[in-house]
C-alpha cells in the first residue's frame, strides 16, 4: 500500500468516525419521502415512475387531477407499484379533495429537503442556521428553461437582487476559520451563463459572448464593490466551451483583471476536463490574478450519455463511475500543485475523494485552510459537520426556486441518491464497508470499459446494435468543438471561390451540355449568382431514358453486394465532402448549419442502409419446407426509374430515392428542383466517383413541365418516385395511371407530398419543453419542411400559460443569413415562395388575430418575419392549406377530444404531436393521431433514417416509408420459383433457407 492511500485510509476513517457519532439515515426526513425512496432504491421501474409523477405534480391544478395521474402512473401495480400504493390510491379516490394536497404537500416536502428556500427572502434564514454550524454558502437562483429574452432579462434583474439582499443580510458576518478569509467572501453567487441568454448556440460562441458579457458586467461590477465572490457554473456539455470561453474573456477585461474573487466549475466526469483545467491555469497564470475552480462530478450524466446515443457522438462522459472518480483525483492534485495562483474547492460528498484531497494537501504541505470542501443543500448533513469538527472551511451550495421550476434540481438530486453506484446510497443506506468506500477508484475501473480517447464527430463504437444489424447512423456534426466550427467557415469561404461554376447534365455517362443554362441563385442575397446548369429539353429526355433501358439490361443482372458496395462508397465520398456540401446547401437553398448537416447525414445513412437492407433482401428465400420441392421467393427490378425531388432537403431526398432505385437494380433519371441544380450536380459527381456505371444513374436538370411532364407520361418509364407539393403529386398519381400505347408495365408511383402538422399540447404539459420544441418546429428553417409544425392546438385551461412565453420565444429567434453560425430562420427559397406566403399572411390577418411578426428581417434576400395567429378556427384556409413557411396558427380546444378532432380534421397526414405527461393521454393519442409519424414530446421534425421511416397517408403519400426496412420493396416486383426435386421417389433431405441470387450468366465474383 502506498504512503498516500494509507494516509487517504487513515483521513477516511476518521471522517467516518466522526460521521457516526451523529447517525442520520440517507434521507433525513422520515414517514412518506423515506419510504419511497427506499423502495425507489429496489426498483428501478417504479423509480422511474415516481420520478415522472413527482416531476408533472406541480403543473396539476386540482385534487381530481393529482388522482388522476396517481392512478395512472401507479395503479393496479403496473410499473412495480408495492400494495401499499395501491392501497393509497384506492383511499385517494375516496376522498381526492383530501388526498390531492396531501401529496403535494409531501412532495413538496421532498423539494424543500434540497431547496434552501422559496427567494432571496426565504433563504436567508437557512442562512443563518447554516452559518451558526460553521458552514458557509453559495446560492443559485433556479428557474424555469430560458426560451425568451425578456425571460433572460428578468433572471439578470433576480441576479442582481438576490446579490443585493444576500450583501446587505449578511453585513457584518465573518469567515468561520478566519485565516486566509481574503480567498473566501462570505457572500458568493453562482451564476447559470444559460440563464442569460435564450439563444444560446455551441456553433456560435461568439453570438453568445456578445450578448452575454453585457448583462454580466454590472453584475461583477457590483459584486466587486460588495466585496462578494461570482462563479459560472458548468451546465450542459454543449455550453461549457462557451462558458469557459465567456469566463477569460471577462476576467481578461481591464476592468477586471486584477479581481480574485471570481470562479468557475470543472466537471470531473467529463474526459476532456483535464485539458480544461490545464488551459484555465496557463490562462490564470498570464492573467497573474488568483481565480477559484470548483471541482465536482458532474450532475448531467443521463442527459449526456443519452444526447450523444441520439446524435451517435463519441460520449464526452466517462461509463464508469470509478472513471469519474479517478478523474477527479487526478484533477485535485493538478488544483492542488496550481494553488499559488488558483484557489480549489472540492464539491463532492464522497468521503474518499475528500480524504484524497485532504491527503494531497497534506503531501504538497498546503494550508488546509487555502482551499474550501462545497457540498449540496440538504445532503450528507454528518459529512458537513466532521469536516467543520475537523477544521475545514465547508460551503453549502444553496439553490432558491419556486416548487415547479425546481422540479428538475429536485428530480436530478433524487437521481443521485438513488442511483446504483452513488457514495451516498452505499454509506447511508446499504452500510457498505468502509473500506470498500475508501479504496482507489482506480482498482474499480473494469478493464472492458477503460476509457478510449475522444474523437469528435466519429461514429461512437459503445452503442449497441441488435444481433446481426450491420447499420448504425453517422453521427451528426458536433458544432460544439472549434474544430468543426473551423472546418464550416473554411468550407463556406472555399465554396463562395466557386460560385458561378457550371454544371452539364449527364446521360449514359457523358457529360452533355445544352445552348441554355439555368441560374440558381442565393436566396439570402439573390444578386449572387452559386452555379448554373444546362437545362434539358425533350430531345435530353428521350436520350436519357434511351441510356437508362440500355444500362437496366446490364445493371438488373450485377450481383447485390456489388450494388450495395457502390451506395457504400457513395456514402463515404459524401462523408469526406461532408462540409463542401454543407456549405453549398447553405448558399443555394439557405439552410442553417445544423440543417445542412443533417441532410447530409441523412444523405450517407440513406445509402448506407439501403445497402444493408437490400443485402437482407436479395438472398432468395424459402417460402416453406415441403419434401420434394423447393419454392423461392425473390425480387426482380421494376426497369426505369424517374427521380423527381424537392430543394428543401437538395440532397438528402434526391440521394435517398435515387440509390434506393440504384441498390434494388433499376436504372435511374434523377431530376433535381431547379432551385437546387448545383446540389443535384455534385451529388451526380458523388456517384460518379463512386463508380456508378454509365446510364445506371442519368441527371436531368430542366423545368418541371417541360421535361418532367414529358418523363411522366413516357411508356418507358416504368417507375415515377416523387416528393414534393401536393399539386405536382397529384397530376402525377392521375398521369401515371394513364396506360400509353407500347407501354408494358403498369407504373409504380412511389409519391411523398406535403403535411398541415398538428400539435396538441395537454393540460399537464411540460411548458418548457413545449416552447422549445415547438418554436423549433415551427420556425426551424423557416417552417419550409414538409413535417414543420403549422397548428399548435392548445386545450383552453393551459392556453394562457403556453401563449405568454410562446410569443417572445419566438421574439427573440435570431433571424438572418445562415451562413452565420447560430442563425435559426433564414431565407425562403425563391420569390415566388416569398410572395405565395405573404399572401398568406394576409388572408390569416383576415381570417385570424395576428398575434406577432417579427419586424426586423435582413432588407436584402427572400426573408419572411415568423408569424403567429391566434384565435384560429379550424375552417379557415391558414389553419387548412400547406403554407410552407414560417407561419405559425394556433388553436383553441375545449378539451382532447376537439383537439383531436381538429388534429386529424385536414386533408393531411404527415406528422403530428403531442405534449403531456399524462400516461393515459398519451397512449390515447399513439393510438388516435391521424399522421404517418406521431411525435411524443419532441419535436415533429427531424426524422432519422431507420429510427424514424418517414411518409404519410390521405393527401400527404401513398404510405410509404423513407428509410424504413419496406421502403425498397416499392422499387421491386416480387417473384416465387418453384421446382419439383423429386426424382423417381427420391428428395433431398435438406433445403436451405436461403440460396443465391437467380443470375445468368453467373456471376463471375
Amino acid at each position: 500500500m502506498t504512503t498516500l492511500q494509507s494516509d487517504i485510509e487513515r483521513r477516511g476513517k476518521r471522517v467516518f468516525e466522526l460521521v457516526d457519532t451523529h447517525p442520520e439515515p440517507l434521507f433525513s426526513k422520515a414517514g412518506f419521502y423515506q419510504r419511497l425512496m427506499a423502495l425507489s432504491m429496489r426498483d428501478e421501474q417504479f423509480k422511474v415512475q415516481l420520478f415522472r409523477f413527482v416531476d408533472v405534480l406541480p403543473s396539476l391544478r386540482s385534487s381530481r387531477e393529482i388522482i388522476q395521474h396517481l392512478e395512472q402512473y401507479f395503479a393496479d401495480g403496473r410499473d412495480g407499484a408495492p400494495p401499499f400504493v395501491g392501497l393509497g390510491i384506492r383511499l385517494a379516490r375516496i376522498v381526492p379533495w383530501v388526498s390531492g394536497p396531501v401529496l403535494r404537500w409531501n412532495v413538496s416536502g421532498m423539494a424543500r429537503q434540497f431547496i434552501a428556500g422559496r427567494n432571496a427572502d426565504d433563504v436567508i434564514s437557512t442562512l443563518r442556521k447554516r452559518r451558526a454550524q460553521k458552514i458557509g454558502f453559495t446560492v443559485d437562483l433556479l428557474g424555469e428553461a430560458v426560451v425568451s429574452e425578456p425571460e433572460a432579462d428578468e433572471y439578470a434583474a433576480r441576479y442582481q437582487d438576490l446579490l443585493e439582499k444576500l450583501a446587505r443580510e449578511t453585513k457584518g458576518w465573518t469567515d468561520p476559520l478566519g485565516k486566509n478569509s481574503e480567498l473566501f467572501p462570505v457572500v458568493n453567487l453562482s451564476v447559470k451563463i444559460s440563464a442569460l441568454y435564450s439563444q444560446m448556440n455551441p456553433a456560435d460562441p461568439a453570438d453568445a459572448i456578445a450578448h452575454l458579457a453585457p448583462k454580466l458586467r454590472p453584475l461583477l461590477r457590483r459584486a466587486r464593490e460588495l466585496g462578494a465572490f461570482i462563479n459560472f457554473d458548468m451546465e450542459s456539455y454543449a455550453h461549457k466551451n462557451t462558458t469557459l470561453e465567456l469566463f477569460k474573456s471577462l476576467f481578461g477585461e481591464a476592468e477586471f483583471k486584477d479581481w480574485p474573487h471570481a470562479g468557475i466549475v470543472i466537471q470531473a466526469y467529463l474526459r476532456d476536463a483535464e485539458n480544461d483545467l490545464r488551459g484555465l491555469i496557463e490562462w490564470g497564470r498570464a492573467r497573474g490574478t488568483r481565480f477559484a475552480v470548483r471541482l465536482v462530478k458532474g450532475a448531467y450524466w443521463d442527459y449526456e450519455t443519452t444526447k450523444s446515443q441520439q446524435n451517435s457522438w463519441e460520449c464526452p462522459v466517462y461509463f464508469q463511475k470509478p472513471e469519474s472518480d479517478a478523474n477527479f483525483e487526478k484533477l485535485t492534485r493538478e488544483l492542488l500543485e496550481n494553488e499559488s495562483i488558483v484557489t480549489a474547492a472540492f464539491g463532492s460528498h464522497n468521503v474518499r475523494s475528500i480524504a484524497h484531497a485532504q491527503a494531497m494537501a497534506d503531501e504538497l504541505g498546503l494550508d488546509p485552510r487555502r482551499f474550501e470542501f462545497q457540498l449540496l443543500y440538504g445532503m450528507a448533513g454528518p459529512i458537513k459537520r466532521a469536516l467543520v469538527e475537523m477544521g475545514y472551511r465547508v460551503r453549502e451550495y444553496c439553490p432558491v426556486g419556486e416548487l415547479l421550476p425546481g422540479m428538475s434540481y429536485l428530480v436530478r438530486r433524487l437521481l443521485e441518491n438513488t442511483s446504483n453506484e452513488g457514495f451516498l446510497r452505499a454509506k447511508f443506506a446499504e452500510n457498505v464497508s468502509e473500506r470498500e468506500l475508501l479504496r482507489d477508484p482506480r482498482d474499480l475501473i473494469r478493464k472492458n470499459g477503460a476509457v478510449h480517447s475522444v474523437a469528435p464527430n466519429q461514429s461512437a463504437d459503445w452503442k449497441l446494435a441488435l444481433p446481426g444489424d450491420s447499420f448504425k447512423n453517422s453521427p451528426l456534426v458536433n458544432f460544439v468543438y472549434k474544430d468543426s466550427q473551423d472546418k464550416m467557415q473554411t468550407a463556406l469561404r472555399e465554396m463562395r471561390k466557386r460560385f458561378g461554376e457550371k454544371y452539364p447534365l449527364v446521360i449514359g455517362g457523358e457529360k452533355v451540355w445544352t445552348q441554355e443554362l439555368t441560374p440558381s441563385v442565393n436566396p439570402s442575397e439573390p444578386t449572387e449568382i452559386v452555379g448554373y446548369s444546362a437545362e434539358a429539353g425533350i430531345p435530353e429526355a428521350e436520350r436519357a431514358v434511351k441510356a437508362a433501358r440500355s444500362a437496366f439490361e446490364k445493371w438488373r443482372w450485377t450481383p447485390v453486394e456489388e450494388r450495395a458496395r457502390l451506395l457504400e462508397r457513395a456514402a463515404d465520398i459524401l462523408e469526406r465532402r461532408r462540409y463542401e456540401l454543407s456549405a453549398l446547401e447553405v448558399f443555394e437553398v439557405g439552410k442553417p448549419w445544423n440543417e445542412a448537416d443533417a441532410d447530409l447525414r441523412e444523405a450517407i445513412d440513406f445509402c448506407r442502409f439501403y445497402a444493408h437492407q437490400m443485402r437482407q433482401l436479395g438472398r432468395p428465400k424459402l417460402t416453406q419446407r415441403v419434401p420434394g420441392e423447393d419454392s423461392y421467393y425473390h425480387y426482380w427490378p421494376r426497369g426505369v426509374a424517374f427521380v423527381i425531388a424537392p430543394w428543401n432537403f437538395p440532397i438528402a431526398i434526391l440521394c435517398g430515392m435515387a440509390s434506393a432505385a440504384v441498390v434494388t437494380g433499376n436504372a435511374v433519371i434523377m431530376k433535381p428542383s431547379e432551385q437546387c441544380i448545383v446540389c443535384g450536380g455534385m451529388l451526380m459527381q458523388v456517384f460518379e466517383e463512386a463508380g456508378v456505371p454509365p446510364g445506371v444513374l442519368n441527371l436531368l436538370t430542366g423545368h418541371g413541365s417541360v421535361v418532367g411532364a414529358h418523363l411522366v407520361d413516357h411508356k418507358d418509364v416504368d417507375l415515377i418516385a416523387f416528393t414534393g407539393s401536393r399539386e405536382v403529386g397529384l397530376k402525377i398519381w392521375e398521369s401515371a395511371g394513364i396506360t400509353r400505347p407500347g407501354q408494358r408495365e403498369l407504373k409504380r408511383v412511389i409519391c411523398e407530398m406535403g403535411g398541415k402538422n398538428a400539435m396538441i399540447v395537454d393540460a399537464d404539459a411540460d411548458v418548457d419543453e413545449t416552447i422549445m420544441y415547438s418554436i423549433y418546429s415551427a420556425f426551424g428553417y423557416q417552417g419550409q419542411k414538409c413535417s414543420a409544425l403549422s397548428r399548435l392546438i392548445l386545450l383552453e385551461e393551459n392556453y394562457d400559460r403556453v401563449m405568454e412565453r410562446l410569443i417572445p420565444a419566438a421574439a427573440s429567434l435570431r433571424v438572418g443569413n445562415p451562413e452565420q453560425p447560430g442563425i435559426m430562420v433564414g431565407p425562403v427559397i425563391d420569390e415566388a415562395a416569398y410572395r405565395r406566403i405573404l399572401d398568406y399572411i394576409e388572408t390569416g390577418k383576415k381570417e385570424a388575430t395576428l398575434a406577432y411578426q417579427a419586424k426586423e428581417v435582413p432588407p436584402h434576400g427572400y426573408f419572411i418575419p415568423p408569424t403567429i395567429f391566434t384565435n384560429v378556427k379550424p375552417d379557415m384556409r391558414i389553419a387548412r392549406e400547406e403554407i410552407f413557411g414560417p407561419v405559425l396558427s394556433v388553436l383553441k380546444a375545449r378539451d382532447l377530444d376537439e383537439a383531436l378532432d381538429m388534429a386529424n380534421g385536414t386533408d393531411y397526414a404527415l406528422t403530428g404531436g403531442f405534449f403531456s405527461r399524462s400516461p393515459d393521454n398519451i397512449e390515447r393519442v399513439k393510438a388516435r393521431l391521424e399522421a404517418g409519424n406521431v411525435y411524443i414530446n419532441r419535436s415533429c421534425t427531424g426524422a432519422i433514417v431507420e429510427r424514424h421511416p418517414f411518409g404519410g397517408f390521405k393527401m400527404s403519400g401513398s404510405g410509404t416509408k423513407a428509410g424504413g426496412e419496406d421502403y425498397l420493396l416499392q422499387f421491386l416486383v416480387p417473384r416465387v420459383v418453384t421446382e419439383n426435386t423429386t426424382r423417381h421417389g427420391f428428395a433431398p433431405e435438406q433445403t436451405p433457407e436461403y440460396r443465391d441470387e437467380f443470375l445468368w450468366p453467373k456471376s463471375q465474383q
